[in-house]
């Protein structure tokens, strides 16, 4: 799968999630529920993907990963995890979906969440 693809998934899915929208504060693309970033989401291009989420379950083991490091601006020291993919890393879309999932649960609200497992 091609990082554009990728970012096509990932945009989807975050814009699928209960009450989930895109904004663009500071000429970034961000997606939110109510008024909670739960997604800062680059464009794919030369550089590769770059995004960052809360993981809070998975942060201290995905910075063991070469394409992880704790985003800047002091969110790090809350679970905030930025990813810089290229192509030819092996992560796979579904890993990248869990991501946007389990940062998505870290930021709404308990209710909305729960509407993830209600199905």
């Amino acid at each position: 799968m091609s990082l554009a693809d990728l970012h096509q998934r990932m945009t989807a899915y975050a814009l699928s999630l209960p009450e989930a929208w895109e904004d663009h504060p500071w000429d970034e693309t961000v997606f939110k529920v109510r008024k909670k970033v739960f997604v800062f989401m680059g464009s794919p291009g030369d550089e590769g993907l770059g995004f960052s989420v809360k993981l809070p379950d998975t942060f201290v083991d995905l910075l063991e990963e070469p394409f992880a490091s704790p985003t800047g601006y002091g969110l790090g020291k809350a679970g905030w995890v930025s990813i810089r993919l290229r192509t030819g890393d092996e992560v796979t879309a579904e890993q990248a979906l869990a991501w946007v999932e389990q940062s998505y649960r870290a930021v709404a609200p308990k209710t909305l969440a729960r509407k993830l497992d209600a199905g």
